[in-house]
């Protein structure tokens, strides 16, 4: 078995958060700390990351060192938020969609995708614009929206009009009555600017697997509702290949977050691209391990979702491909993934109840005590 102790001359640690208990940065801190603890001499490279949902405007703000900007916006039902979105150094934008238009701002009893908009993540856009950004990362999970889009285009400067010319709201309800778009008032710096989307399902505009049958439910649509939706969707679908010459209906990805990502798509001409390497061409890691003898990576919990393009499974294929062993850490492991990982180390000692293996003192001791042992087993 390959003696890690001995060789050990740099490791690198990418490593999603252990949600509800220590992010991205802590869980690399812990990490380097078990690697020193056995291999004090070793070259450790922690890069915070995340795979393109919550928490990655934190990730990417601690790793590239971005500043964060906080903006009072337009919440997914109209009040006002305070949401925060990251400028990188190059002048690079991350926005989190969810943190202007997200789920977790409503209460249960609020949630309706009909009503629901994305306008204040166009105005998360829109700042981002007035302070200089013209590249753009976009996540775009968690929403609490369905609107396709519109009121993110509406808060950039795009009319949306009925039949008789009458100015519509970007929402949910008003997407069957769109006749025609009027992009005239676009922010015409948009055209210089360059927006690459994190999108980590592959769901079409439409129909049965589309955005309003897979998600409105849980955005607290009904039956009928969802009928509406999709009947909605379908129609501004005609209209936005009359305008752009896209048809959106069956791009993989173009119902995420509501259909968001088939808009930015389709009238921003905006790259998609799987959240976890979005995230990781962002801190370049396949640059951090050139030269690595190791590298650690995890999630809180890994299961059968790890090895479906979760972060985790994103860090194993890409180091891999250069030759570099992964080990991964969690808390839990449903999955045995070992064609993936040289080693899947389960952090928490078995008979550790959960609330006390919850506590970030705890859970960081953990890991660098799990790492250490790890590596001096080899």
């Amino acid at each position: 078995m390959y003696k890690m102790a001995v060789k050990m001359r740099k490791v690198v640690i990418a490593s999603d958060s252990f949600k509800g208990c220590l992010s991205s940065a802590e869980v690399a801190r812990a990490a380097g700390m078990g690697v020193l603890d056995v291999c004090p001499g070793c070259e450790v490279v922690s890069l915070a990351v995340a795979d393109g949902g919550e928490g990655t405007v934190d990730a990417l703000a601690a790793t590239l060192g971005a500043r964060i900007r906080r903006v009072e916006v337009s919440g997914p039902l109209g009040r006002r938020v305070i949401a925060e979105y990251a400028i990188a150094p190059d002048g690079t934008a991350v926005i989190e969609m969810a943190k202007a238009s997200g789920l977790t701002l409503l209460s249960p009893d609020e949630r309706n995708p009909l009503a629901a908009t994305t306008y204040g993540t166009g105005e998360l856009v829109a700042d981002a614009l007035d302070k200089g950004c013209r590249r753009f990362l976009i996540c775009i999970g968690g929403s609490a929206t369905n609107d396709a889009g519109t009121g993110a285009l509406e808060a950039l400067g795009y009319v949306f009009a009925d039949v008789e010319g009458r100015r519509l709201k970007g929402c949910g309800e008003s997407l069957g009555k769109i006749a025609d778009v009027d992009t005239t008032g676009a922010d015409p710096r948009l055209k210089e600017s360059h927006f690459i989307v994190a999108c980590d399902v592959d769901s079409p505009f439409c129909g049965p697997e589309g955005a309003a049958y897979v998600y409105a439910p849980q955005k607290g649509a009904t039956p009928e509702m969802v009928a509406t939706l999709d009947e909605g969707m379908r129609s501004f679908s005609r209209i936005i290949y009359k305008v752009t010459g896209m048809d959106v209906t069956d791009i993989a990805g173009a119902g995420a977050a509501g259909g968001l990502g088939g808009a930015l798509k389709a009238f921003l001409k905006a790259e998609m691209s799987p959240g976890a390497a979005m995230v990781l061409d962002a801190v370049g890691f396949d640059e951090a391990i050139k030269g690595a003898d190791l590298v650690i990576t995890g999630e809180g919990r890994m299961d059968a979702q790890t090895i479906t393009g979760k972060l985790p499974y994103t860090v194993a294929q890409r180091a891999s491909a250069r030759g570099v062993p992964v080990i991964a850490i969690c808390g839990r492991s449903e999955v045995d993934a070992l064609r993936y990982f040289k080693t899947i180390c389960q952090v928490t000692p078995s008979d550790m109840p959960l609330a006390e293996a919850l506590r970030p003192d705890t859970a960081s001791l953990n890991i660098r005590t799990a790492i250490a042992k790890t590596i001096k087993k080899g």
